[in-house]
């Protein structure tokens, strides 16, 4: 991190945080950064933090679920020490000049900005995280490191780089904002916040996001939630079972036995559906050509790719895009 000043030093003065929500991001991406702010307050029973929601251009935004979220132009946010952008989906078409510059002007007077969830794509498209570490979601990181090459893409849950903060999805931001209360109001109120939610762990901002998710698999079958970590950081160049099976001490016969009884499936097959899988989603979020949505997932074979495309989810890409 940065020597750079930052809200994330303690602190007992009582911060103002202006929340800019964006069209087509998820409420739970929003309530991680809003809620413990809440329950900061109420447990400290003081106003540590306060809020003001912005939007693009005053008009109400609707979240994914449909719900309207009301707020103030962000080109007339008042005074504030931080500005946390949240967002999702549709993000090119939302990023217009005019917001870009509303974000330019805002971060030359805030301590801290910072991107949530599909946040840290308009804060690089603003030029606020060039020569910076920065995260987003890991379904869209591969694609954010190669468009935004000034920007050092990490995929850590949550990066705090100086004055700069990035985030994953919705958890990585819940752990975010608990690492702030710790930091700034100290261990006692972030444990409080944090058992208001049932919230346990919290993972550290370094600790890889996850594709598959496999936190219940690291009690009853950790070697298999480890192949699996071993997986997803290898979509491109599939490494063999046995490979897979050696980095994990075991035989590729215990590996596959430990699959079937943890998942129903062989490591192959597991391999071959999240590699499938990843490849849907760029298919569906990116505008990626074929042949490198194949590279991506580890064909190089682009009939191959087709074929096993096809056959796992019942349409080309090239229909599958056609029909959205």
């Amino acid at each position: 991190m940065n020597a750079d000043k930052n809200i994330f030093s303690p602190d007992a003065t009582p911060l103002h945080i202006g929340v800019l929500v964006l069209d087509s991001c998820n409420m739970l991406s929003l309530a991680a950064v809003l809620d413990p702010m809440r329950a900061a307050n109420r447990r400290a029973d003081k106003a540590l933090f306060r809020w003001s929601l912005l939007t693009p251009t005053g008009a109400d935004v609707h979240l994914t679920s449909g719900l309207p979220v009301a707020g103030m132009a962000v080109k007339d946010a008042p005074p504030m020490d931080a500005l946390f952008t949240v967002a999702g989906f549709a993000l090119e078409d939302q990023s217009t000049p005019a917001l870009l510059a509303s974000l330019r002007e805002i971060a030359g007077r805030v301590t801290t900005i910072a991107g949530i969830d599909g946040g840290p794509w308009v804060l690089a498209r603003a030029g606020l995280l060039d020569g910076h570490k920065a995260t987003t979601h890991w379904e869209d990181l591969e694609t954010f490191a190669h468009r935004f090459d000034q920007v050092d893409a990490h995929r850590d849950r949550y990066v705090i780089d100086g004055r700069v903060v990035t985030t994953g999805g919705a958890s990585p931001a819940l752990d975010m904002m608990l690492h702030l209360i710790r930091a700034r109001f100290g261990e006692a109120l972030a444990m409080r916040v944090a058992a208001a939610f049932i919230y346990d762990p919290v993972h550290a901002g370094d600790a890889p996001q996850s594709l598959a998710s496999p936190a219940r698999l690291r009690a009853r079958a950790p070697k298999v939630a480890r192949a699996i970590r071993m997986m997803e950081h290898h979509l491109d160049a599939p490494p063999r079972t046995a490979e897979i099976a050696k980095w994990v001490a075991l035989t590729p016969r215990a590996l596959e036995q430990q699959f079937r009884a943890a998942l129903g499936t062989t490591p192959g097959a597991f391999f071959l559906n999240l590699r499938l899988a990843e490849a849907w989603r760029l298919a569906v979020d990116t505008a990626r050509p074929v042949h490198d949505i194949a590279l991506a997932t580890g064909f190089t074979s682009q009939a191959t790719f087709a074929r096993a495309f096809k056959q796992a989810h019942g349409v080309s890409v090239t229909a599958l895009r056609r029909g959205r």
